[in-house]
């Protein structure tokens, strides 16, 4: 097809993509404004709208002027938040795998914060104490670590954890060959040493790891959250961490951005980044040479 019209936002994250896709053949890139009401005629007759990573919402409001549209191209790696605007004859596409090393390192990372003991470090630090033999760091050789999601993330986090010599059980929808299905969970989450959320939001996820799931947790285990934080019952893990019977690192919540007066602030056993674990130099290229990836897959002939 020639001529293929790909709206890319006007922004300066985004110059990248917009470079990129313009040395596509057959390819027309249409900057626009992602903060904008309303569309220009150039910019209604595009074919494939690519919201910007940061605030992807914000252009849900100009899919009303989009008449000729035919794929909404996403730069995250879930499409839970447009699924419900895109209609059914249009392509909703996601950036899959692009995240998959950036958010494999930060899963990793998190980790061993936690294990060694870091966030201790760091206060006794504040107080310039020296704190030899006042933490109790741990290893990750030789634990297992359950991966709830086997997608591109969670195969990424395997293979980085299986380069520490820890052990992994991975966990999908339905099982194919060396990971489990979903309904196993139950008989699968004790006896791992952590917990790996990274699985999309969808009707069968949101909620999914509630007070029964983390109380199925061993006592002393990790909940690592690189998913969607409604996966997570919030209530649920304050609990869990007040009572000192789980820690966690997460880097998406529910609610988010965190309040201030949030319960989770206080819970001194858990780790928190501002939903960041894909925010590194070299992660936007990724994301729009993917984007590339799919919008020839589907549109380009």
């Amino acid at each position: 097809m020639s001529n293929l019209r790909v709206l890319v936002s006007s922004e300066p994250d985004d110059a990248v993509g917009r470079e990129l896709l313009s040395q596509l053949s057959g390819v027309r890139v249409i900057a626009y404004d992602p903060n904008a009401d309303e569309l220009n005629n150039d910019q209604a007759a595009a074919d494939v709208l690519i919201p910007p990573y940061r605030s992807s919402h914000r252009p849900i409001k100009l899919l009303g002027y989009l008449s000729n549209l035919r794929m909404v191209q996403l730069l995250s790696a879930g499409v839970d938040e447009w699924a419900p605007h895109v209609s059914e004859d249009v392509i909703l596409s996601s950036a899959r795998g692009a995240h998959a090393g950036p958010v494999s390192e930060w899963i990793l990372s998190a980790i061993l914060t936690q294990f060694r003991q870091w966030p201790a470090l760091v206060r006794f630090q504040d107080e310039h104490v020296w704190a030899h033999r006042r933490f109790h760091a741990d290893t990750l050789a030789g634990k297992r670590v359950l991966i709830v999601g086997a997608g591109s993330i969670g195969m990424a986090s395997a293979k980085r954890l299986e380069a520490f010599d820890a052990t992994t059980t991975l966990v999908a929808r339905r099982a194919r060959d060396g990971i489990h299905a979903a309904s196993e969970l139950p008989e699968l989450i004790p006896d791992h040493r952590v917990v790996v959320i990274a699985v999309p939001l969808t009707q069968e996820t949101r909620g999914m790891v509630d007070a029964r799931f983390l109380a199925s947790m061993d006592t002393g285990a990790l909940l690592v959250n690189a998913g969607r934080g409604q996966v997570v019952d919030t209530d649920a893990l304050v609990t869990e961490l007040r009572q000192n019977r789980l820690t966690a690192a997460l880097d998406v919540m529910n609610p988010e951005p965190l309040p201030p007066e949030h319960a989770l602030w206080r819970c001194t056993n858990a780790i928190i980044s501002p939903h960041s674990a894909r925010t590194v130099p070299g992660t936007n290229v990724l994301c729009y040479k993917a984007a590339a990836h799919c919008i020839g897959v589907h549109l380009i002939v």
